[in-house]
């Protein structure tokens, strides 16, 4: 875990995963923390870079100063975190009030979302009576001793069942967060709605619901949904209001699906140059893409174009390998070749991740089945470049 200062306050964030992976920002319910994610994680990381953060008062983050807080605040803190991170766009999943903080996103800065997948939420949850009042309580009575009575609303009661730890877990976990964050979430979860503000902003978004989710029942992520145009909503059987806790497999799964780069009929039309050039910016480093594209003239300029459709296009955006995988396959037959490109390919593999074993592994598979100089080579480029520590 690590600390960033945000408006004079430090936030609790995680960065997980290589930098030439696309970002895919995760925001946690209110009570919760950056946990909630952890058996997500797995799924995530071979192919995205993670960022989770706690709110706050939540988890290690901080609590909020003075004044209201607002989902542009927010928003605004995600936002921050995502620059620190280095990235302009960026697929976003959010929980409960998670899937608030999404829809300011949405609605205020849609231009930065690669997708949006908001679950167990709503335009409106609940209303301010109900949020007030359990503002006014958790002032007077403290969440150590509201716990016993909110957490067993976030799951269905076959997960308790199964885990009979998990309520005392999470209780614990709730009621070690401040009181007057908590209190000051409550008061905007009932001020601030979206109602009206989320149409037309050309995003694409999916929404996830639980049949046994108190919180925020399937009424109200129907309601979400005609409010974004009609976004595809799925409600899961026999779960409750937090996915990624009571069946993070399955939650994996479908935010993977909303994630993938969308090829289209590649047989018949191929795939669009910006598809191609977004990944490559990502796997190369938009410096070196913005170099290549300065240098190439009215020769060489169509086919700078055509590596882009075809090689990042179609081949690097198809999701069916990871670009780690890729990272290893690529190096490999460059190296067996003898050709240019491996020096590139060889910092590439360092900026994806791959480890100093995993590359080793791949010169000597060079060595037995490309040959023993083509390897020579490949190793003596790659501690040119960095790759190695030397020994004794």
């Amino acid at each position: 875990m690590a600390f960033l200062n945000i408006e004079g306050r430090s936030v609790a964030y995680r960065l997980l995963g290589a930098a030439a992976n696309p970002l895919v920002v995760l925001a946690h319910p209110l009570g919760m923390s950056q946990a909630v994610w952890d058996d997500v994680l797995p799924a995530l990381l071979p192919r995205y870079r993670v960022l989770t953060w706690d709110l706050p008062g939540h988890g290690a983050s901080q609590a909020w100063g003075e004044g209201s807080i607002t989902p542009a605040a927010l928003a605004a803190e995600a936002l921050a975190l995502v620059e620190h991170a280095g990235a302009e766009r960026f697929h976003f999943a959010g929980t409960s009030i998670g899937g608030v903080v999404g829809q300011a996103l949405i609605a205020e800065h849609g231009e930065r979302l690669l997708s949006a997948t908001l679950t167990n939420t709503g335009a409106v949850i609940g209303n301010a009576e109900l949020w007030n009042t359990r503002a006014g309580r958790v002032r007077q009575e403290g969440l150590a001793a509201m716990s016993e009575e909110i957490v067993p609303r976030w799951f269905a009661p076959t997960c308790f069942e199964a885990e009979p730890a998990l309520k005392a877990g999470w209780c614990t976990q709730m009621g070690r967060g401040d009181d007057e964050s908590y209190a000051l979430l409550c008061e905007m979860l009932g001020r601030d709605t979206f109602d009206g503000r989320l149409a037309g902003k050309g995003v694409k978004v999916r929404l996830l619901g639980g049949s046994e989710d108190m919180a925020t029942p399937p009424a109200t992520l129907e309601a979400l949904a005609a409010e974004l145009d009609g976004a595809p909503l799925e409600i899961l059987e026999g779960v409750g209001h937090v996915p990624s806790v009571e069946v993070p497999g399955l939650f994996a799964e479908r935010l993977l699906a909303v994630m993938a780069v969308e090829l289209g009929d590649v047989a018949n039309q191929g795939v669009d140059y910006a598809t191609g050039l977004a990944t490559r910016q990502q796997v190369l480093g938009e410096e070196h893409v913005a170099r290549s594209t300065a240098n190439a003239t009215s020769l060489d300029a169509p086919f700078q174009q055509m590596i882009t459709r075809l090689a990042w296009g179609e081949l690097w955006s198809n999701d069916d390998l990871s670009r780690r995988e890729r990272s290893m396959i690529t190096t490999g037959i460059l190296a067996a070749l003898g050709r240019e490109e491996l020096t590139l390919h060889l910092k590439t593999a360092k900026r994806i991740g791959l480890s100093e074993a995993e590359l080793r592994q791949v010169l000597m598979h060079v060595a037995i089945y490309g040959g023993v100089p083509a390897a020579n080579h490949a190793f003596a480029l790659a501690k040119e470049l960095g790759w190695g520590q030397a020994e004794g």
